[in-house]
């Protein structure tokens, strides 16, 4: 795959390796045609933000086995779907993003200035 570039327009920094993320499971939120979802903020979880995605239908804090997935907890990195983080940021439970690490394709949704306003790599 060829390196991807981030929100920043360098190359994607990746998000997490434990656990291991990113719609093809390589640790970057890389993205391509198969990622309808578009799985490009490297966000930080909070319990916040797990019990809205619990409650939107994703349940990412229980592991599920079959999929190798152990199961999200407050303070894991995870490339999550733009819209869910837009979702979750008009309900007031947005995580933090690692902007080195959120692909360049999220500003197709979401503005840079806004995204900075939740970033915690910039400091």
């Amino acid at each position: 795959m060829q390196n991807q570039k981030n929100v920043l327009g360098v190359d994607l920094v990746p998000c997490s390796t434990d656990p291991l993320t990113g719609f093809f499971r390589d640790g970057c939120c890389n993205t391509g045609s198969n990622d309808v979802g578009t799985h490009t903020v490297c966000a930080i979880v909070t319990e916040d933000f797990l019990e809205f995605s619990k409650a939107k239908g994703n349940d990412l804090s229980t592991p599920r086995k079959e999929f190798n997935f152990p199961g999200l907890k407050p303070g894991d990195a995870w490339c999550l779907c733009a819209l869910r983080w837009i979702e979750a940021k008009d309900a007031g439970c947005a995580p933090k993003v690692r902007l080195a690490s959120t692909n360049i394709k999220t500003l197709e949704f979401l503005d840079l200035d806004e995204l900075k306003q939740y970033q915690i790599d910039l400091n």
